[in-house]
């Protein structure tokens, strides 16, 4: 088995974004995809759906190493339209990706170039308009605080860009938070310092947070 990766990126959730080129209509839809499979049945299922169009070119990078890619021009002249989008998606480090990009010809022809840029763009454009996030793999740790002691919590939290995973109402308020590793020690001592007193804490699965970026400096990531 692969072992999971500390960080990753990937698009926000499945969506469409079109660009309209010399009349052309580029309609790229993407989706996350975990397995050949899923990218496969994704293609099929954009295909159908505008089964009308001149050309139904698509891309997809499935794997943390990209151990599976592919990359169909269908149609358009070899190498214009698969493989650019497959390089949009690997130089934004974009991982577990499928992108189907649909074109309606206007009339006015391309060129290679033109048609590069087209399709590479249409697979950049989308994944930003989406919204990318990087996903970092942490671990779960839960604890109770007395009610009293929220506010205090709850702005500690705020200060060091913690967020609540899961927050529940009972006797006492149940929390559990998302951490890497490295810090669970120091967020233990500090929960402690703060309350004045010993918390019990439990330390559950590995899990990924999904964190929106607000900016696209992929390789920084």
């Amino acid at each position: 088995m692969t072992e999971k990766p500390e960080k990753y990126l990937t698009i926000k959730e499945n969506g469409t974004h079109e660009l309209v080129i010399k009349k052309s209509r580029f309609i790229c839809s993407m989706a996350r995809t975990n397995t050949v499979e899923e990218a496969e049945i994704f293609v099929k299922k954009i295909t159908n759906l505008y089964k009308d169009a001149t050309h139904n070119t698509y891309a997809y990078t499935i794997g943390f190493d990209n151990t599976c890619v592919k990359a169909c021009d269908n149609g358009e002249p070899s190498g214009t339209a698969g493989i650019p989008e497959l390089k949009a998606l690997q130089l934004m480090n974009l991982n577990n990706i499928t992108a189907v990009v649909t074109r309606y010809f206007g009339g006015i022809k391309l060129g290679a170039g033109g048609l590069i840029r087209a399709y590479s763009n249409s697979v950049t454009q989308a994944a930003e308009n989406i919204g990318v996030i990087k996903c970092i793999l942490q671990k779960k740790v839960s604890f109770s605080i007395q009610y009293k002691h929220l506010d205090k919590i709850l702005y500690f939290l705020k200060q060091n860009h913690i967020s609540i995973f899961k927050q529940e109402y009972t006797t006492d308020i149940n929390l559990t938070v998302l951490l890497d590793s490295s810090d669970i020690d120091k967020f233990e001592q500090d929960i402690n310092n703060i309350l004045a007193k010993h918390v019990a804490f439990s330390i559950g699965q590995d899990l990924y947070n999904e964190i929106l970026l607000t900016d696209f400096d992929y390789h920084n990531q």
